[in-house]
């Protein structure tokens, strides 16, 4: 009796393609990751430049909301518009509870970089432990939109590039904690924090999504080679 090879994992015949396909709904593509990114920026530059919280949070949301209308005409996902406005809203809160505390402007604009810090160290964490135990992170979000979300974890070569790619994924939150920790700490400490809390403002922004994009860069030039063959199971 002659055994019949497997379907191949995600209807490809490459590891790579089989993965770009899935990643790239998964980020939102090119748009999606620009909605993520904007509406952040804005309140990011506003509020370090004018302190008023209240400001850059209208402005912000004012944005998201602009982006959040686009999508519903087009009737298509609203995901990275609601995540940028998640984000806004953490470090809102923050720099809020700062201010009813009794901070001034220097003390809540410290506070409106703590959620950052925290997000990037606890994914960096996430992310290099689910690399460690052999369940890269990025197969699961090549899963979840696949319908299967331990289907690629059957297919070693697709174990292997998802790690990889989970790598280029961490880095950017490590470099971020590294630089931007430091900081902080100097900030909470130094009698005038102003110099501190403009190297956080032009830090978050710099190794924010340009940063970012970077990764992404590197995870393109991963799945752009197409050499990978899926294997076949019997």
């Amino acid at each position: 009796m002659t055994s019949q090879p497997a379907a191949e994992p995600l209807g490809a015949e490459t590891v790579e393609q089989a993965v770009r396909v899935q990643l790239s709904k998964a980020l939102g593509g090119r748009r999606g990751m620009l909605e993520a990114a904007i509406p952040t920026i804005v309140f990011t530059v506003l509020f370090l430049t004018t302190h008023e919280l209240r400001l850059a949070v209208g402005v912000s949301v004012a944005t998201a909301v602009f982006l959040l209308a686009a999508r519903l005409v087009q009737r298509s996902s609203v995901q990275f518009v609601l995540n940028s406005l998640v984000g806004i809203g953490i470090g809102s809160l923050f720099a809020w509870l700062s201010a009813r505390n009794g901070g001034d402007a220097d003390q809540q604009a410290l506070a409106y970089f703590l959620p950052g810090l925290i997000y990037n160290t606890a994914y960096a964490i996430v992310m290099t432990m689910s690399n460690l135990v052999g369940w890269p992170i990025v197969g699961f979000m090549v899963g979840s939109v696949a319908g299967d979300p331990t289907e690629w974890h059957g297919d070693r070569q697709i174990v292997r590039l998802c790690r990889n790619l989970t790598w280029m994924l961490a880095i950017p939150c490590f470099a971020r904690v590294a630089v931007q920790l430091p900081i902080w700490i100097a900030g909470k400490a130094a009698d005038d924090p102003s110099p501190m809390i403009a190297a956080l403002g032009v830090s978050k922004i710099a190794m924010g999504w340009p940063l970012q994009i970077l990764a992404l860069a590197g995870m393109a030039w991963l799945l752009a080679r197409d050499r990978t063959p899926v294997e076949q199971e019997a």
